[in-house]
Formats: C-alpha cells, structure tokens, sequence
C-alpha cells in the first residue's frame, strides 16, 4: 500500500507518490504526481490542465522521463486501448482512446485522474507495459482486462508474469460503486496473481488528491506516469 512515507517529496511543488511493487522492478519507471499545491483548478479540465502542464513537464524530468516523447489519451470513459510497437519520436494525444499498452523503451505514458484509477499493468519479462484509466464506465467495459489482452496477443505476455498496480481513487462511503474491487477481480480473472492496490480514496484526502466528485468538478487531475527505460 502506497502511503505518505512512500512519497518522494522532489521538490515544495512536485509531490510524487511511488509504489513498491513497482519500484522494485528494473528497466521500469512509474510515478503518480498528486495534488499540486499553490495551483488554482477550480476551473474547466482544459484551463485546469494547462495550468498543471509546466509541473507535470518537470516531474517527468524528475523522474527520468524528460526526453522521452509523452503519450497520452482524450480519455473518454470507454475501452479502447492504443497499441505501440514501433518507436516515436514526438508527443502523441489519442483521441477516442483511454489506455495504452507498448514493448517500446524511452516512451512515457501519461493518465490523468481525478477520482478514476490509473491501472499500471507491468510484465517484466517480455518486457511490456500498460497503463489504463478505469472509472466506472471503463470498468464495466473492461479496459483493464482488455488491455492484459492486447499485451498477451502482442507481445507475448503471460499474465502469470504481470504485476498490477491501482492508483488513488475514490471508494465508498464517498462513492457508491467500489470499481477499484471490480478492476482487482477482472485483473484476478485474466489470470493475475500479483495484483497491488494503494487502497488509499482521493475523496478522503483532498489536500493530497483532487476528487471529481468531492469538488462537484472544479478540481485538477494527477498525473500516473509509466514507461520502460
């Protein structure tokens, strides 16, 4: 379970949460960038987003990740996932999708939430890695399960093999569904084994997370962070 004592603290505006499971591994680099303090978001998600841009570009860099291009997706609550497996070069926004999964080194992949999970899929052995964003709608599409397809089909990897993370994201009493429950037991019955959820809910802690539903909207978004290095 990810915890205060698990955050690297990077910088006064740069909160970082790590998560074990994931730090453990080589050749991989993961991150979950909080709430950023200091930074108004009450606002649409386009203003609230391009006023979180500058931190979320620095974090990256922190991380390891400054130079390699940023994929990212227009989320729309469905389950389409984008495979890549072939290098790029530049940065790349997938409208219509809400997930990627890849084999390619050097490429970060970047989820924004504000209440949904980030589900970071990583098989170590291919290597290949996933990273989806599961709310409600997506989680009873699939996306998750979907995603562990698409590695499987492409690239070869055996569930067996993958460690799945859940980020932050809200839980009941504040919510009414627990699809972080759901998104465990889709991962379970694609045959995961090695499923790590944070069990910490944004809306329980709006100093550190911003919560869709606890802020009627007007809020930002973190930023889940994953590629292979």
């Amino acid at each position: 379970m990810a915890s205060d004592t698990d955050a690297l603290q990077t910088g006064p505006q740069i909160p970082i949460e790590s998560f074990p499971a994931l730090d453990a591994l080589s050749g991989c680099r993961a991150a979950f960038v909080k709430r950023i303090p200091g930074i108004e978001v009450t606002n649409d998600k386009a203003e609230a987003l391009s006023r979180l841009e500058i931190v979320h570009t620095e974090a990256r860099r922190v991380i390891g990740m400054g130079d390699w291009p940023f994929v990212s997706a227009e989320q729309v609550h469905g389950n389409r996932v984008v495979v890549i497996d072939s290098a790029i070069s530049k940065d790349e926004n997938h409208a219509g999708y809400d997930g990627f999964v890849t084999n390619q080194r050097r490429i970060a992949l970047g989820v924004y939430v504000a209440d949904c999970c980030a589900v970071y899929l990583v098989d170590p052995k291919t290597p290949a890695i996933g990273l989806v964003h599961s709310g409600k709608k997506g989680t009873e599409l699939g996306i998750a399960p979907k995603a562990i397809n698409e590695m499987k089909q492409r690239f070869g990897t055996k569930p067996a093999d993958l460690i799945v993370q859940l980020s932050p994201c809200i839980r009941p009493p504040h919510y009414e569904i627990d699809f972080a429950a759901r998104i465990r037991e889709q991962c379970s019955d694609a045959g995961v084994n090695q499923i790590h959820d944070s069990g910490v809910c944004t809306a329980c802690d709006l100093n550190s997370y911003y919560s869709y539903r606890a802020e009627k909207g007007k809020t930002g978004r973190m930023l889940a962070l994953l590629g292979l290095a």
